[in-house]
Formats: structure tokens, sequence, C-alpha cells
């Protein structure tokens, strides 16, 4: 595919054109998109697009523009070609052995952070195991709301895990986020007060119906979960007892229709469900179990 045309001379322009060529080829969202590639490629804010769109742009941020309009034109998740994705107000790097961290996740962070900050008033510090971390989304996203807590991100991929150590020290998270390669808890050691993970969950019959900008660019240790999309979590209800504090819990992000399927799994194994979360579109996305605690400020 020959690069788009970009005969523009000012960043309005540019806007325009990407937005037009978008909404052309059938983008979801070709305002968000272009807006998105304009302003990385000029190295602007998006806010100086729309305060100063007669603003020039030179031979070079257009060319770049072009580039990266030929990726997302040709299927590439927007995000993955600017390299990084906000999530809960934290900007991440991307690596292709990362899953792209989504809002719905952010409803995992919610429904959790309210034991960890309950675990740290209680205790004077909350230790986080997170498994699959990736990016260390959820890990980061907790211990940068709750100054006490300190996490241990657990992955089985090596780029996976330097991504994650990148990020933590952009944020200045560092202090508080260490990295851990291991197969789930195969090379865990200690114990911790909570843990969270948002698993491989799809099942082996929904792969073919993925969304191909899922399908292509997410790495697959990250999203299939076996024949019934719930094999890492019969591995984390297992398990998850001998690396948790007496009053620990574990909290875990599920597919829309998983929630019954995951919660007698847990059950099986002793924890007892404590908070469920629903994503901004209504779907039950997070869990949160315990064994002996209740859940802060219920009865």
């Amino acid at each position: 595919m020959a690069e788009p045309p970009l005969a523009a001379s000012t960043l309005g322009e540019a806007l325009r054109q990407a937005r037009a060529a978008l909404a052309a080829a059938g983008v979801a969202d070709p305002a968000l998109d272009a807006r998105l590639l304009v302003a990385e490629g000029a190295g602007v804010s998006r806010e100086a697009i729309l305060l100063g769109p007669e603003r020039p742009l030179d031979a070079s941020a257009a060319k770049t523009i072009a580039a990266m309009l030929k990726r997302r034109l040709g299927g590439e998740p927007v995000h993955r070609i600017l390299g990084w994705r906000e999530f809960y107000g934290l900007k991440l790097k991307l690596s292709p052995a990362t899953l792209e961290p989504r809002p719905d996740t952010e409803a995992l962070v919610d429904a959790v952070l309210p034991f960890i900050r309950e675990t740290a008033d209680r205790v004077g510090v909350c230790r986080i195991l997170d498994l699959g971390t990736g990016t260390g989304a959820i890990a980061l996203a907790l211990i940068s709301q709750e100054p006490r807590a300190v996490a241990t991100g657990v992955d089985l991929s090596e780029e996976a895990l330097r991504t994650a150590d990148e990020n933590a020290w952009a944020l200045g998270l560092d202090g508080r986020f260490k990295t851990l390669r291991s197969d789930w808890f195969g090379s865990v050691a200690g114990r911790c007060h909570w843990i969270v993970a948002n698993p491989p969950y799809i099942s082996g019959s929904e792969k073919a119906a993925l969304a191909p900008e899922v399908a292509r660019f997410d790495p697959d240790l990250a999203l299939f979960g076996g024949p019934d999309g719930l094999d890492a979590y019969r591995v984390i209800a297992r398990d998850a007892g001998r690396f948790l504090e007496p009053d620990g819990g574990v909290a875990v992000e599920i597919g829309a229709a998983q929630k019954a399927a995951v919660e007698a799994i847990f059950e099986s194994f002793g924890f007892t469900l404590t908070a469920a979360a629903r994503d901004l579109g209504g779907r039950d996305r997070a869990l949160v179990f315990s064994g002996k605690t209740a859940a802060p400020g219920l009865a």
C-alpha cells in the first residue's frame, strides 16, 4: 500500500485529511484516531491542534503522519502505532509482548483499590502480586493511588517485564515496583496481601470471532485461556492460598459471560466472592475474592 497523500501545510489541514481517509476506510472513530496520529506525528498536544489549526506543518512531520496513517489504514491499532496508551491516568509504553491495556480493565482497579487501602490502613503496607503484568498497568495504577502499597509484576515474557520496568521508571514508581519472570506462581516466594490478574480468558471457540486488531496485534499468550477460557482461573484459585497473608484476597478480570463459572472455581478452593464490578458497557468485568475479611465499608 502506498502512503496516503498528505498535502497539508497546517495542522488543521492534516487533521481534516487524516480524518477523511480514516472515515472512508470505515475506521470506528476516525476523528479521535486522526487527532492522535496528527498530534504524535507533529509532536504537539491534541489541544494544540484544536487551538491552533493554522499552525504550520513542516514536510518532515507531514511525512511521519502519512506513514502512521498508512499503518492505521492497514488495520494496526492506533495505540500500537503511537507506542503507548493511557490507563488510569498513566501513560504506559506498549511492546509486541504486552496486551494493550483497555478502559474495561480500569473496573478491576476500581474494584480492588478499596481493599488495597483497607489493608494499608490496617497493616501499614500492602504487598501486591500482579500475575501476567504485561505493561504493569494494574499494579502501577494501584500503587500510584496508594503510596503505602508495593507490587511485584510477574510475567513469563522477558520483553513484557522490560516494558513494565520501563513504565515504572518513567512514572517514578520503580522504588515500589519490581518484576519477576515466572510461569504463574512457579518462581514466586513469600506472601502478599493481594493478588491481582487480568489473565487470558478467551476460549478456543471465540478465537475466530476476535476483532482483527486484537487477533493480529495482541500477543496470544495474553489472550487465550484454553478450550473454555478458564484455565488461568483454575491455576490462580488452586495456588493463591499458599502465597496470601491470612486476610488476603484475589481480584481478577473476567470475560463478560464468565462470572458464574469463575465464582464457582474460586469457591471450590475456599474463596468467597466479596465484590463485583461492571465495565462502562455494563458487562461483568471484575471479581474480588477473599477468605476471612469482609468488604471495606460493609457490615
